[in-house]
């Protein structure tokens, strides 16, 4: 009982301690099955030669105050700069964040941040980093609280993706409908992690005490 009280006690203080840590932290797995349609379609060059699986992943950070949504994506067989193949069908000309739509369905470009449309320019926070060597690389950057395509907003689109119903994908040279695409969901937070557990520890102690108590009554009705 000692040391289950301990833990509740332990885990209170991550709970009050986390509170200041409020950002929404989101991901994507980012691949090419995702893409409405296309996805069940073979990579290829442009002589119809197989060419390797492209896919990604991406994290995002939407501040406490929700005025940006900072983002981290990292995407593997796709040609960002044009000369890390000697073919183009792998070459990437677009990519976006797409909202309205759960999976398996397609959604309006909301932000777009390379190629066109480019709504990252409010200010433009793009940094495009190309792998040293392999084919892909990293894309970081800031979608700031004016910026959207369409007349929308940050703001106006948090509703839909909060919801799940949004999603990043990467436009190539063969598939210029998207060639991988990672639905953006949210990911538990660790205060609300920590308070699911001491509730269950809260439940812990109280079936302890309710045993601990008709093991007494049993004793007493022996005796």
């Amino acid at each position: 009982m000692k040391t289950l009280h301990i833990l509740l006690l332990v885990l209170s203080q991550a709970i009050i301690q986390n509170q200041s840590f409020a950002d929404k932290i989101l991901t994507a797995n980012i691949t090419h099955d995702q893409e409405v349609g296309t996805g069940g379609l073979p990579l290829t060059t442009s002589t119809g030669a197989p060419r390797p699986l492209s896919f990604g992943t991406a994290t995002f950070n939407l501040n406490t105050a929700q005025t940006e949504l900072s983002f981290t994506a990292t995407i593997f067989n796709i040609d960002i700069t044009g000369t890390q193949t000697a073919d183009t069908f792998d070459n990437l000309v677009a990519a976006h964040i797409h909202v309205g739509a759960p999976p398996g369905t397609n959604a309006p470009v909301r932000w777009g941040f390379f190629g066109s449309p480019d709504n990252d320019i409010n200010p433009d926070n793009l940094v495009v980093t190309p792998f040293a060597s392999g084919v892909g690389g990293t894309f970081s950057s800031i979608w700031n609280l004016p910026e959207g395509n369409g007349g929308t907003t940050l703001t106006t689109n948090l509703p839909e993706i909060l919801a799940g119903n949004s999603y990043i994908n990467f436009h190539t040279v063969q598939f210029g409908g998207g060639e991988i695409r990672g639905q953006i969901q949210g990911v538990p937070d660790v205060a609300s992690t920590a308070a699911l557990l001491a509730l269950a520890l809260v439940v812990l102690i109280g079936l302890q005490w309710r045993e601990r108590q008709m093991r007494v009554t049993a004793a007493q009705a022996r005796s």
